[in-house]
């Protein structure tokens, strides 16, 4: 992430913070190489070794306190206007600088929801209970999790534009994957043809190697997180990919779906048409009623309403995601009131927030239905980033 991009989103940060009244944000790390703090690549750039302390207040101050060898680099970055150095312990230097501040709200990296949200360890928050312990701010710890989920969430105009770009590359390779699907051709070949065009257009995958690109051809296939495999592509396959890269820090997601004709069809089954056709229009449904205000569990009870009442099952996972930095980014989720999703589905949808939509259903001797766009959330609305998928791709 480049200098100015840092300095964009730690404007951002102090943005909020006074948009939540929340007087300081602290982010406590130790070893970052080991461990990173997921917000240290939006709000610091670099990485530390010994107990250091990244603070922006709402004032608009920033202040890294850092092992005394790791100061040079953190004045190289020039992210910070204040850059203390210690030697041989922090916490004179923490409890003193936070006491110029006198906040009654410090948000620390912690959460029960948001794994993006949680980067602070164990021993870490132990270790600031005992540097805070004789001072009143011990009581005036918070989550920083709503924090981070509008930091992350909400995306500026030079994030967008890497993103669009990721988005096109990502839906080329796509485009040309579709020239080297045929019968015989394995899951792993489909996945391996992928991912050299990735590597030789000097492109990262969005996700780990073992399953991104995931493809799924026939019925019966393994589930949605598990990686290609030797099963061959046969005529009658409905067959899908999930796939993205990363690009400059950013992250691309997208499903398509295709169809291998058999002898003696210029065309899909009936049968393979309505399942695609019910995934295309439930997304579309879904696009329309996204709005900021909204939460995300009533978007996709749209979607999940319409594939049901339409006779198929409803699909197993959350309708979409956030996408940015990581495939899956973000606070809030467009899902359903479940349990493993804690106060996700719950979240109000907000601008400049980029989700996918992916519903899938089975169809029956065929194959997994489903197709995987990202829209962005404008000010009355959303805007598609991908071009949606309106047909089934035919294979000959």
């Amino acid at each position: 992430m480049s200098k100015e991009m840092i300095k964009e989103k730690i404007a951002q940060a102090v943005k909020i913070l006074r948009e939540k009244n929340i007087d300081m944000w602290l982010i406590f790390v130790r070893e970052s190489s080991n461990i990173k703090d997921p917000s240290m690549d939006m709000v610091v750039g670099t990485s530390c070794t010994w107990q250091s302390a990244y603070i922006i207040t709402k004032d608009g101050d920033t202040t890294a306190i850092l092992g005394s060898l790791d100061v040079a680099n953190m004045r190289m970055q020039g992210t910070y206007k204040n850059v203390v150095g210690y030697l041989r312990y922090i916490k004179d230097t923490l409890v003193g600088t936070i006491n110029k501040y006198r906040p009654n709200k410090i948000a620390i990296n912690f959460s029960r929801d948001s794994s993006l949200a949680d980067g602070l360890t164990h021993g870490m928050y132990l270790e600031l209970v005992d540097y805070l312990k004789d001072t009143p701010y011990l009581e005036r710890l918070i989550s920083s999790e709503e924090i981070i989920s509008a930091l992350r969430g909400r995306k500026t105009t030079s994030e967008l534009d890497i993103m669009k770009h990721a988005i096109e590359e990502t839906l080329k390779i796509i485009d040309e994957t579709t020239h080297f699907i045929r019968p015989g051709v394995s899951e792993k070949e489909v996945a391996a043809y992928m991912k050299s065009l990735v590597k030789q257009r000097g492109f990262g995958l969005a996700w780990e190697a073992d399953y991104c690109p995931s493809v799924f051809s026939g019925p019966d296939t393994a589930g949605a997180h598990a990686g290609p495999t030797d099963r061959k592509v046969e005529p009658g396959h409905v067959l899908n990919i999930d796939f993205g890269i990363s690009y400059q820090g950013y992250c691309s997601d997208l499903q398509r779906t295709w169809y291998v004709l058999k002898d003696g069809e210029d065309k899909a089954p009936e049968e393979v048409l309505r399942g695609f056709n019910v995934i295309k229009d439930s997304i579309k449904l879904s696009a329309e009623n996204i709005k900021p205000g909204r939460q995300g569990y009533e978007i996709d009870d749209i979607a999940r309403k319409y594939i049901t009442d339409n006779g198929y099952e409803e699909y197993p996972h959350a309708l979409g995601h956030q996408v940015g930095r990581m495939a899956h980014d973000g606070g809030g989720l467009l899902a359903p009131k479940w349990e493993r999703y804690g106060d996700l589905p719950f979240k109000k949808i907000e601008q400049g927030e980029v989700y996918t939509i992916e519903p899938r259903l089975p169809i029956k001797d065929f194959g997994i239905a489903t197709i995987e766009e990202e829209v962005v959330v404008t000010e009355n609305g959303c805007e598609f980033l991908s071009s949606p998928q309106q047909e089934i791709i035919i294979v000959r």
